[in-house]
């Protein structure tokens, strides 16, 4: 079934040299940007923004591996192998480029793969993400991972009301409901979670992203307790010229609870670097 009624899918699978089979969605025709999702790893994180985006451009996303539609493989799970997993997918969708925007974890893998190979990254969003380790976050991925192990199930509350802004949860209570059913209720899935969960909390290129010289947009949200603005405001700071925005309300998971504001501050920035990406 289509993302959107409107839209057409194109299905893919990726095989890579580790085993792992990577599941990809393509969607719309134009310029070329990738998505890509935080812990959860679903493409279909991005389907609210799709309608938008894809009226103008070519949608890539993709299940990341051990999640959803994509297995797991037997290499190790770091954000520089989940970069790879990223860039393999641009080389199947024949991409020699694109905007790369990344959510939470998916922005650390952007920065990723634009210090490793930047001639493939024509400019870079970063949303609610981070530069590098901090007490904040430690504390609370500390907690999560052992609420992870001990009650999945509270693990899976715990995340729905950190990531999704109040008052829209209060009026949304069916993306409730899908966070519980979608618990990582077994042995596996944990696993699955915990080691993204390292692999996040190991994350640093703070050193580096300094030397970026792509046009490149962070965003975030001032009532974010996942990833709290003041991230976004360090990232701004690492990475010269870069701009930034900070929504006043919207939550960790803003590209969904403030769709129609998230995308119109995108999508005029991106119009504003270059005539390519003009809708």
């Amino acid at each position: 079934m289509p993302s959107h009624p409107h839209l057409s899918d194109q299905h893919f699978s990726v095989a890579l040299e580790d085993g792992a089979n990577i599941a990809a969605i393509r969607t719309g025709t134009g310029p070329a940007i990738l998505l890509i999702s935080g812990l959860g790893g679903t493409a279909g994180f991005w389907n609210p923004c799709l309608p938008t985006l894809a009226a103008h451009h070519s949608i890539v996303r993709l299940d990341q591996r051990g999640i959803a539609g994509s297995s797991r493989g037997s290499a190790a799970c770091t954000i520089d192998q989940l970069a790879q997993d990223c860039l393999d997918v641009m080389d199947a969708s024949d991409l020699a480029s694109a905007v790369i925007v990344g959510h939470s974890t998916g922005g650390c893998i952007a920065q990723t793969m634009a210090l490793n190979q930047p001639d493939r990254v024509q400019a870079l969003v970063l949303s609610g993400s981070w530069a590098r380790p901090n007490r904040y976050m430690d504390e609370l991925f500390r907690l999560r991972r052992a609420l992870l192990s001990s009650s999945p199930l509270e693990y899976a509350t715990s995340a729905a009301f950190l990531c999704f802004e109040s008052a829209w949860l209060n009026a949304n209570w069916s993306a409730y409901e899908s966070a519980l059913a979608g618990a990582p209720v077994s042995a596996p899935a944990q696993k699955i979670i915990q080691e993204r969960i390292d692999a996040l909390m190991h994350f640093d290129r703070s050193n580096e992203i300094g030397h970026l010289r792509m046009p490149c947009l962070i965003l975030g949200a001032k009532d974010d307790m996942m990833i709290p603005s003041f991230l976004q405001d360090e990232l701004s700071h690492l990475i010269p010229d870069s701009n930034v925005h900070i929504f006043n309300h919207g939550g960790h998971f803003f590209p969904l609870t403030r769709t129609s504001a998230f995308l119109k501050v995108m999508t005029d920035w991106l119009s504003a670097q270059d005539d390519t990406f003009k809708s």
